[in-house]
């Protein structure tokens, strides 16, 4: 049995959508009084069993189906459920512990029960947590009282009696509405959110089906073997064959569920979110309005696909947003952000270029940058052999062609962001930069090594180059980063990268089950991982820079390191490469200079501020309920953010002097880049 391979290497999450006519949830339907259970189709199980096979065989890790996986899956699943540990009592729990060690078994045989009775107990739980809650917000909270909260539940007890887990609601609400006091409401407009929040949730478990049961368990399941293995229901896989096709109609962005909050993973480049410039990764959607007229419908607490169903609409329809930065501090309102859906068109995606230019030792110096935003081909067009086809090299060897015209004196390729796409792109484009070798190594789970070469073996730039990264750069940027690295062809700078170096294929799960003419979903499964050049897994560690700059987020948030059951790091032998260049000999000083400079460079010590300051708060689990603590904070909070915004506007106003790149707008990151490659290029013609 053969699997077809699709190198998958923009997928940086195992479980997202792309946001893109909206389906509206009526808050008017009367509220249940009872959930009725819910029990496994005859076709899930054989679903089951067919995964549990496709697992076993073809994963790269090789993880047996056995009591350690189903201890583990065990765990997750309760998790998945109820993360925070705000639903389910401690009595609940010791009622399934007799599953923890069976769900191996469970798997192999097409068995069920056990997924749906903690299902259903969960939507009993939640029936009742409902019901408590509209009791504790019909009436006034006391916010003259000193107590705090702890907002991280994961690995809290559970709750031993209804009257403890009454207490933990109590703060709970308080706690959610004193943040949207904070945000502007009065408590008794907060109170009534909540209410509505609270009711909603109960209203959509009431809509809950079958399937939705059998991907939460099974996704427990696969996410054991890793974070990218997950199993897409036939709805789930509808929106994630949008997301590869990425001709889409919405907003263009990759959504996932945190803590009941849908959270913004990464932006479709050319997507009108992306455009917007209004909107950044782990930034949080709080409520959604359709037109420029209709209510706002809060989304808290909602399933991540009735939220991507309010998004999406028709070509040219507006869509509002209310939109959390992730930087800003509990009970921050955000921001409205108005967009227009639209069809992400493959130009808006395209690679560009800019020149920065400023003064050194009263010499004028050119640094052409690149931007990347994801390595794109047009397949279409290149199998119906259009001469003029787009793709990332492409237009990138135009775009040097171009900068070379205007005699720039070095280049910086700009990565932020770039959460991978055709792993082809990533390696031919690296070609452009070298004049022959190989680029990356792939091993599958029988040890075969595979080697991509560069197909070209013409040198389009040979000159001074940097390539700037940032957490979010992922699989394909790895892997053009890391070969650029390896070979001493140019400088890394920025941030470690994303560490994503596995490989999936996509099994629609109909073809082992010929007999059953239903949809049955897709399995997207692992079944290699990637290497650079001198053996080194980008897989979990990244790309580590040559010139690090501060982080905005820390490896245990944002990064495979951050990920459950995370494939390691490891290596395999290096295969034969010539180093192009010694950059690497240049470092120490090159660093000397940058800290030099940086140290004095206002707008990039705000910067590193704000980003330890906005890393500090997300570390805050413990907060007060103290009304007059937390406006204080948030008071304080939100006069810096304004300091700083009007600081950046004055900066990015800014002519230009001596050493300062003529910016288009405020990105100390990338005037630092091209600073960099100065020195880089002012040290190799002084001979040091």
């Amino acid at each position: 049995m053969g699997l077809r391979r699709l190198f998958l290497a923009g997928l940086l999450l195992p479980f997202s959508f792309v946001a893109c006519a909206a389906v509206t949830n009526n808050d008017t339907q009367p509220l249940p009084t009872s959930l009725p259970p819910l029990s496994p189709t005859a076709s899930e199980a054989r679903v089951e069993q067919a995964v549990a096979g496709l697992l076993s065989q073809y994963h790269y890790r090789r993880i047996k189906l056995d009591d350690a996986l189903s201890s583990a899956a065990f765990d997750d699943y309760l998790a998945a459920l109820d993360f925070s540990r705000s639903y389910f009592l401690a009595s609940d729990v010791a009622d399934f512990e007799k599953y923890r060690t069976k769900l191996d078994d469970d798997l192999r045989n097409g068995r069920l029960g056990a997924a749906f009775e903690i299902y259903n107990r969960y939507q009993q739980r939640l029936l009742e947590r409902t019901q408590h809650a509209r009791e504790v917000l019909s009436h006034p909270f006391d916010f003259s009282v000193r107590e705090s909260i702890e907002l991280d539940r994961k690995k809290a007890p559970w709750a031993t009696t209804t009257a403890e887990l009454d207490e933990i609601w109590r703060k709970r609400l308080k706690h959610e509405t004193l943040n949207l006091m904070l945000a502007g409401k009065d408590e008794t407009a907060a109170r009534e959110t909540l209410r509505r929040r609270y009711e909603g949730r109960l209203r959509r478990a009431g809509q809950a089906e079958p399937e939705d049961v059998f991907q939460a368990y099974m996704n427990a399941i696969t996410g054991v073997f890793d974070p990218h293995t997950s199993y897409l229901s036939p709805r789930s896989s509808e929106n994630f064959n949008i997301q590869m096709r990425l001709s889409l109609e919405g907003i263009g962005a990759v959504l996932r569920l945190e803590d009941e909050e849908t959270v913004v993973v990464e932006l479709v480049p050319g997507g009108p979110a992306d455009m917007s410039k209004l909107i950044k990764p782990k930034d949080r959607i709080v409520a959604v309005g359709q037109g420029d007229d209709s209510a706002m419908t809060d989304v808290v607490g909602w399933r991540l696909d009735d939220v991507v169903d309010l998004i999406r609409g028709q070509r040219g329809s507006v869509v509002r947003l209310q939109v959390v930065p992730a930087a800003d501090p509990p009970g921050s309102a955000g921001a409205l952000v108005r967009l227009v859906r639209n069809k992400i068109q493959l130009e808006e995606q395209a690679a560009k270029s800019q020149i920065k230019t400023f003064m050194r030792d009263g010499v004028e110096q050119h640094i052409g940058v690149i931007t990347i935003p994801t390595f794109y081909i047009d397949f279409a067009a290149a199998q119906r052999g259009d001469a003029d086809y787009r793709s990332t090299t492409r237009d990138v060897r135009r775009l040097l062609h171009e900068l070379e015209q205007q005699k720039v004196d070095g280049v910086v390729i700009d990565l932020r962001q770039n959460g991978g796409g055709s792993l082809q792109e990533a390696v031919e484009l690296t070609g452009l930069f070298i004049t022959e070798g190989p680029v990356v190594q792939v091993r599958d789970s029988k040890g075969k090594v595979q080697l991509e070469n560069d197909p070209d073996p013409d040198l389009v730039y040979g000159g001074p180059l940097a390539v700037l990264t940032d957490r979010f750069s992922a699989s394909a940027s790895e892997i053009f980063a890391g070969a650029i690295q390896d070979y001493g062809r140019g400088l890394i700078i920025g941030e470690p990268t994303f560490g994503k170096g596995t490989v999936q294929t996509l099994i629609e799960l109909g073809r082992f089950l010929p007999q059953i003419k239903d949809k049955l979903g897709q399995l997207k499964l692992t079944i290699a991982k990637f290497y650079r050049v001198n053996g080194s897994s980008t897989q979990h560690r990244g790309v580590h820079p040559d010139i690090g700059f501060p982080v905005a987020f820390g490896e245990d948030e944002v990064g495979e390191g951050a990920q459950e059951h995370a494939m390691p790091w490891d290596e395999i032998a290096a295969t034969r490469y010539k180093l192009f260049g010694h950059v690497n000999d240049m470092v120490p000083e090159l660093m000397n200079l940058h800290d030099s400079r940086v140290a004095h460079d206002q707008a990039y010590q705000d910067l590193k501020q704000d980003l330890e300051y906005a890393r500090e708060l997300r570390k805050r689990t413990r907060v007060s309920l103290l009304e007059s603590e937390r406006r204080a904070e948030h008071d304080a909070a939100r006069a810096r953010l304004k300091s700083r915004a009007g600081r950046a506007q004055l900066d990015g106003d800014s002519d230009g002097g001596e050493d300062t790149p003529r910016k288009d707008g405020p990105d100390p990151f990338l005037d630092e880049a091209t600073r960099v490659l100065g020195d880089f290029v002012a040290l190799r013609g002084s001979g040091r």
